[in-house]
């Protein structure tokens, strides 16, 4: 495929950006922009009523305020104005995904097989002329088959050349050289790009430098030049431009399918699965200054199965706010996983797929931290022998090596089947009054939340302490760092009980420390 460059040259974007707006009778005020330099100030920057009447970059603020009196004036702002120009970049993602700021004024755009979507190269330049110029933008594109010519092109050519890509017909600064080299080539009447054709090339390394060659090989397609995106550009996307804006549910729908299609091919291409989509809908609407719509989802485990990503992004596709019409969108796949051939047998055993969607459909509606499942952590204190894990990660337990981790980053270990637990556990332990016959027994009885329990049956005591090795600050509901006796009771009832003794009865311990028991949990 034949590469196609697009240049976009913004000559006067500091003071558009002041003078563009609702109040376009700004723009027919002369201004300029000034910064101080060794106490001078200095204009940088002039709008083009400015320019007219004769105020150009370098003057001083003097001069230029002799020249024309009324002239309004403003601290330019290089910070600002690569911000926007950074938000341009990103706007001119409707067109390719290979985007960059080129310098202070420019864009450069890989339009490599995109401009059919747009209705041929020409229409494509017309649309980004005009938007621009909506916005209240001075723009010049040029279109070419490398980063340097469509730079030139932008601009030194003029309307007709910049469709013909004219190189030979442009002035030498047209090849980015220094502006040394270009008055040494001035001296010896090398001005126009098509003057270097006749000279030998060792006779202009010998005299000018390698400098020159490298950048006409550049703008001739020699050598290449790679263009870096303005952010990365992912492996995985499909975009899709309509002839004409869409904007009702059925067709929005019909749209993401096509692009879950398009999408989960190159998945299967490349032995991968979606772990976390990105949908963009860029509006006919859209301005600069706006970000487009965006919707994400997120997937338990790989998938590339596009009826379940459709059926996922039907819960949410009604955020789609699509204004006058939808005009292209653009679905990526920003994190994936492998994912191989997956063969289930013949009668369905050991086809989760049922159970992955289920959890996917219920992590898009209430979010993915509200769908997890608990595994066991090494720990003998209650509260810490679990923790939240992804609802289907694989998680191996006693029967692996020792020294191992489970597949979603925790320890392995189980509690111990020797000891009972109970199905239930409050957090934090909450305290009740209990009464022993001798201060090691376990309680006769106990009141929680007002109401008095007579214990029936006693087991215990199992005492747990807290592991040594944890800084205090890191230990949860056991900050005291005190050993618990732990007993399971009965009551008169039949309801049991997980009750603890948080500390040890001293002869010597004043009265404020004694120890206190709470409740810790239920069983059956």
């Amino acid at each position: 495929m034949v590469r196609r460059i697009l240049a976009l040259w913004l000559p006067r974007l500091p003071t558009d950006a002041r003078t563009r707006g609702p109040a376009t009778d700004r723009r027919a005020l002369p201004l300029a922009l000034l910064r101080t330099e060794r106490g001078r100030r200095l204009v940088v920057a002039v709008n083009r009523v400015a320019e007219t009447a004769g105020i150009l970059p370098g003057l001083t603020l003097a001069d230029a305020r002799a020249l024309l009196p009324g002239l309004d004036v403003a601290d330019a702002t290089p910070e600002d104005d690569a911000r926007l120009l950074d938000r341009i970049a990103g706007w001119c993602r409707r067109y390719s995904p290979w985007t960059a700021p080129d310098g202070t004024d420019g864009v450069t755009i890989d339009i490599t097989g995109c401009a059919h979507l747009f209705g041929g190269e020409a229409a494509l330049l017309a649309d980004l002329h005009r938007r621009l110029r909506d916005a209240g933008f001075t723009a010049r594109p040029a279109i070419a088959a490398t980063p340097a010519a469509a730079w030139g092109l932008a601009r030194f050519g003029d309307a007709d050349s910049r469709r013909r890509e004219a190189l030979d017909a442009l002035p030498m600064a047209a090849l980015r050289l220094p502006v040394a080299t270009l008055d040494g080539l001035a001296a010896v009447g090398l001005r126009r790009i098509g003057d270097l054709h006749a000279l030998p090339r060792a006779a202009l390394a010998a005299r000018f430098g390698d400098g020159v060659l490298r950048r006409l090989d550049q703008a001739q397609g020699r050598l290449d030049e790679p263009v870096s995106p303005h952010r990365p550009v992912e492996p995985h996307e499909a975009r899709l431009a309509f002839a004409e804006p869409i904007a009702t549910a059925d067709t929005i729908a019909a749209a993401v399918r096509h692009l879950l299609g398009t999408l989960c091919a190159g998945l299967e291409a490349a032995g991968r699965g979606a772990r976390r989509l990105a949908l963009e809908v860029h509006r006919t609407d859209r301005r600069l200054d706006d970000a487009p719509q965006r919707l994400t989802l997120g997937t338990s485990r790989p998938v590339r199965d596009p009826a379940a990503l459709a059926r996922l992004f039907g819960q949410i596709l009604e955020r789609i706010e699509p204004g006058p019409g939808i005009e292209t969108m653009i679905l990526t796949a920003t994190e994936t996983a492998p994912l191989g051939a997956i063969q289930a047998a013949l009668d369905g055993e050991g086809d989760d797929t049922g159970l992955g969607e289920l959890v996917d459909r219920l992590g898009t509606r209430l979010g993915e931290r509200a769908v997890l499942r608990l595994v066991p952590r090494e720990s003998w204190l209650p509260e810490r022998s679990v923790a939240p894990a992804p609802p289907l990660a694989t998680s191996a337990l006693a029967t692996s090596p020792p020294g191992r981790s489970s597949a979603a980053g925790l320890p392995i270990a189980r509690w111990p089947d020797d000891r009972p637990r109970p199905v239930r556990l409050l957090s934090p332990p909450e305290p009740v009054e209990a009464t022993a016959p001798v201060p090691d027994d376990p309680p006769l009885q106990f009141r929680w939340r007002g109401a008095l329990h007579r214990v029936r049956h006693a087991d215990g005591p199992e005492r747990i302490e807290t592991e040594w090795w944890r800084p205090r600050t890191d230990r949860g509901a056991d900050r005291t760092g005190n050993p618990r006796d732990y007993y399971r009771v009965e009551d008169r009832d039949g309801r049991r009980f997980w009750l603890f003794r948080d500390g040890l009865y001293r002869p010597d311990m004043p009265p404020d420390a004694t120890p206190r028991w709470y409740l810790h949990g239920f069983f059956g």
